[in-house]
């Protein structure tokens, strides 16, 4: 985890810790919106509102604020995935995941695009983390999904494949969310299109994978 400058402090205030929060707040907006390679610490500056020397006493480079923001997303991002609950039933937990990936790509489609970009750019600054944590977990939930289709719970499937659809397919709601909105119009693009989302993800994944629709 990154520790901002200040934080390396004996005593943190609360001024430095609200300054923090406010330079990470700026630097996703500009990340999320030009990627690592075209944000500057000028731009992240002038959005959160401070000098540049200001802002580098809190953090030294740009390098420093995207990791931070990175790490923050990680965590978050995966957190779904890790409440996945092997002794739950398997209708339930696919349903909860949906709906949280969602309620996720709602609630914070800036950390997703962020996450986005920095994948998009041959993730340069996370390639450890995603052959090492990200994987060891995905490797963890691929085996639970693996035992409930060998317990007929399910209908058998690659359990990958399973995971990095859902993935694609509520994310797509944050990265492409200009798209979706322009697309469905006026009269559906309202905050219903999360739920119009998660009830027919729900009917093509969970359908998808019960034995007694296929004859299983």
């Amino acid at each position: 985890m990154t520790i901002p400058r200040a934080a390396k402090t004996l005593r943190r205030t609360r001024i430095q810790e609200e300054k923090e929060e406010q330079i990470l707040e700026a630097a996703l907006d500009v990340f999320s919106a030009s990627g690592f390679r075209g944000s500057t610490i000028d731009q992240i500056a002038e959005v959160a509102g401070m000098s540049k020397p200001n802002l580098l006493y809190y953090f030294r480079t740009k390098e420093a604020m995207h990791r931070a923001l990175i790490d923050r997303v990680l965590y978050t991002w995966l957190e779904p995935l890790r409440a996945f609950d092997a002794e739950g039933n398997p209708e339930t937990e696919i349903r909860s995941y949906i709906r949280r990936k969602l309620e996720m790509a709602r609630d914070f489609p800036r950390e997703s695009r962020l996450f986005a970009n920095e994948v998009l750019q041959g993730a340069p600054h996370i390639e450890d983390e995603l052959k090492g944590p990200l994987k060891e977990l995905v490797d963890e939930k691929a085996e639970v999904i693996r035992a409930w289709a060998k317990s007929g719970k399910i209908v058998k499937c690659d359990p990958y494949h399973l995971i990095f659809s859902i993935w694609s397919t509520t994310q797509h709601y944050a990265d492409f969310d200009v798209q979706v909105r322009a697309v469905l119009g006026q009269e559906h693009s309202g905050e219903g299109r999360f739920e119009d989302a998660a009830r027919f993800l729900e009917q093509l994944f969970i359908g998808g994978l019960r034995p007694d629709l296929l004859g299983g």
